[in-house]
């Protein structure tokens, strides 16, 4: 018989996520253990209470999942957690910070429904978020051209630079400041696809710029609070076709971004050995999809 599935949320944030534990409850999770204000000094002693209190069978039904509103912090917490697991004693860890992993791959996989990736020029505004960061890894990974864009030319710099020291391939990726409109909106013409992904409320291109870019195939605004981020794009359009051009609103590319986090919860019981991440998560949502047709 097996045991039941053990749920382990170590949060950042002063007061655990009520919307991560609701998941992981509506995902099948038996007991669901929450611990708030986590640093990365906490984590060795809780992730040895993971490890140590089953038998090597039954590893596999306690994980841990990483929240919390600051990425940074929950890529810390989950950096530790996976340097303190060694074989045979591990369990699986899915980091989903901000829902930045999950959202990001949703965001991804509805523009791939439309156009294929590989070669694709994508122009990714206020790419220097966390949300933002993920979708241009998931791009450059995917063999897409990525505009990295920002209003500071720096900061966008600064940006690429992280990507290839995690990885990504420095020539996919090529950084730019949304403030030169000169710049921006030769960006635009040469894109493909179009993802917002600024912070709440924050508008980031004006529909006249927005309506020019003749190239676009698929444009995708992750904000959720108004005003619209890519003015024009509504929160509920879900691949509204305009033109030529398939557009995504924040609500549109929700459910996707709820079925893999609810995927993703469910495939951390089936072993004991997952680490996921925004990629991961991208397999497990091209899964849900296939599954779908």
């Amino acid at each position: 018989m097996n045991k039941p599935k053990i749920l382990i949320q170590l949060d950042t944030d002063a007061k655990t996520s009520v919307f991560d534990a609701v998941v992981a409850i509506d995902s099948g999770v038996d007991h669901l253990l929450q611990y708030a204000g986590i640093r990365p000094d906490d984590v060795r002693g809780l992730v040895h209470g993971a490890m140590y209190t089953r038998g090597l069978a039954d590893l596999k039904n306690t994980a841990i999942f990483v929240g919390g509103s600051n990425v940074s912090e929950g890529e810390a917490i989950a950096a530790t957690a996976k340097d303190t697991l060694f074989d045979p004693f591990r369990v699986s860890i899915m980091l989903d910070s901000n829902g930045a992993n999950s959202t990001a791959a949703a965001a991804v996989l509805c523009a791939a429904k439309h156009t294929p990736l590989e070669e694709t020029s994508a122009l990714v505004l206020a790419a220097t978020g966390a949300v933002g960061q993920r979708v241009c890894r998931i791009l450059a990974n995917e063999k897409a051209q990525v505009i990295v864009a920002s209003r500071s030319l720096e900061r966008s710099k600064e940006c690429v630079a992280r990507l290839i020291a995690g990885g990504a391939p420095a020539d996919r990726l090529t950084a730019i400041s949304s403030l030169d409109l000169t710049v921006l909106e030769g960006a635009l013409e040469r894109s493909h696809l179009l993802f917002g992904c600024g912070a709440a409320g924050s508008k980031l291109i004006a529909a006249d710029q927005f309506q020019r870019a003749t190239s676009l195939k698929v444009a995708i605004d992750l904000n959720a609070v108004p005003p619209s981020g890519i003015e024009g794009i509504g929160i509920m359009d879900k691949g509204v076709q305009r033109g030529g051009r398939f557009d995504y609103g924040a609500l549109g590319v929700g459910g996707l971004k709820m079925k893999i986090h609810k995927a993703c919860i469910e495939a951390l019981f089936a072993s004991n050995d997952r680490f996921l991440d925004c990629q991961e998560m991208l397999d497990i949502g091209r899964s849900i999809l296939a599954a779908q047709k």
